[in-house]
């Protein structure tokens, strides 16, 4: 079955930077685009990148274009999200998903905070 497996939160100072990882399993990850989103406190579900398969192309969310990168390495069947210039509003659980099927893991909580 899909998994997929947030890794990389944690509490960090304002203009900080992190690096999110998570790893696939149960399905051919480099066939499929992957999706980068977030949950704030209290909010719902905001999306913040994707990257498909193939050429890898990427598209951010206003949000986010600028400051996060996503990425990914097929080989080791795991998707990345660098995020620098953090932000208090920053502060959320991330998830990644698999765009077709909308599978996610359980996140990854990052706290933005002085």
């Amino acid at each position: 079955q899909v998994q997929l497996v947030e890794s990389g939160g944690g509490l960090v100072q304002p203009g900080g930077s992190l690096r999110l990882s998570c790893a696939a399993s149960g399905f051919t990850f480099s066939a499929y685009a992957m999706n980068w989103v977030r949950q704030a406190p209290g909010k719902g579900l905001e999306w913040l990148s994707t990257i498909y398969s193939g050429n890898g192309v990427t598209s951010y969310a206003d949000s986010v274009r600028g400051r996060f990168t996503i990425s990914r390495d097929n080989a080791k069947n795991t998707l990345y999200l660098q995020m620098n210039n953090l932000k208090p509003e920053d502060t959320a659980v991330y998830y990644c998903v698999r765009r077709v099927g909308g599978e996610r893991g359980k996140g990854t909580q990052v706290t933005v905070s002085s």
